[in-house]
């Protein structure tokens, strides 16, 4: 999330020092779809951050946990506790909080075309999302998705767009990695450039904002030298083609929990999962 921050030395000293909430609190959680619960949640980001706004605030993912404050509920068996919510009612109050000046754009993460749809065609709508966060990569390009972004003025951000993390808790390790594949590796030694950087690149010209993740300064300074090279109509194909709808990044941890007895559950937006799998409509 882009923060508009004040000029102020404290400001800068605290961001240097790494004194900013969690991540996951700088988004709209699971636990706070609400409505009562969106500007509170909201203003308690804003006090952490000591800003009067925030430039993009967004739903993170489309489905609802038990409200409170405990990040991931589970009952007394260890089963995840959903909650029947209201995509339309927490966008609702989204938009109260860009109408009072708390938040400049609004977007949404992890919400696949009928999601979208929801909150578009929702009666009385306005203000829309300004994007969608999703995992995007040469080996799952989205393409259908990103079209209909892109129709309806949505920008697509893509998180993991290197495919690369290999946390077993939430992360499909059994997937091929990304960055060894043997056509992105040859493009990358024509342009002098990395495996990486050239997906990167692949990314940007179809449009999709990048957001690469990495801890090393060095390759956060390679990830910005992609704008001196661009691949060819014929290269871009050729990396389209290596799509394999392959997601690195399945939300094992948003899954329902398994060894169930089937039941089925109705999430937000009346998507509908049977216990110990999420049907692949929540995804795609």
């Amino acid at each position: 999330m882009t923060a508009a921050l004040r000029e102020t030395q404290s400001q800068r000293t605290q961001l240097c020092d790494a004194q900013i909430p969690d991540p996951h609190k700088l988004k709209l959680w699971a636990t706070h779809h609400d409505p009562q619960m969106v500007r509170p949640t909201l203003e308690r980001t804003l006090r952490g951050l000591q800003l009067d706004y925030v430039d993009l605030y967004i739903i993170e993912i489309p489905m609802a946990f038990k409200p409170g404050d405990e990040f991931y509920p589970k009952d007394e068996n260890g089963k995840w506790l959903y909650h029947k919510s209201n995509l339309c009612a927490t966008w609702e109050a989204l938009e109260a909080c860009k109408d009072a000046g708390l938040v400049k754009s609004l977007g949404v993460s992890n919400f696949n075309r009928r999601q979208l749809e929801l909150i578009l065609n929702k009666p009385g709508l306005k203000h829309k999302p300004v994007s969608n966060q999703v995992e995007c990569h040469p080996y799952f390009t989205q393409p259908k998705l990103l079209k209909f972004c892109q129709q309806h003025d949505i920008v697509i951000i893509a998180y993991s767009p290197l495919g690369t993390s290999r946390n077993p808790s939430w992360v499909n390790v059994s997937s091929p990695p990304l960055l060894k594949d043997a056509l992105l590796n040859s493009l990358g030694k024509k342009y002098n450039k990395t495996a990486a950087q050239v997906v990167l690149r692949f990314n940007i010209q179809r449009g999709v904002v990048v957001i690469p993740k990495s801890f090393n300064p060095e390759r956060i300074k390679e990830n910005f030298q992609i704008f001196d090279f661009s691949l060819t109509e014929e290269e871009m194909k050729g990396i389209e083609d290596l799509n394999k709808n392959v997601r690195f990044v399945e939300m094992l941890m948003i899954k329902l929990w398994s060894g169930g007895g089937g039941e089925e559950v109705t999430m937000a937006g009346g998507l509908k999962a049977t216990r110990g799998h999420v049907r692949t409509s929540v995804y795609n």
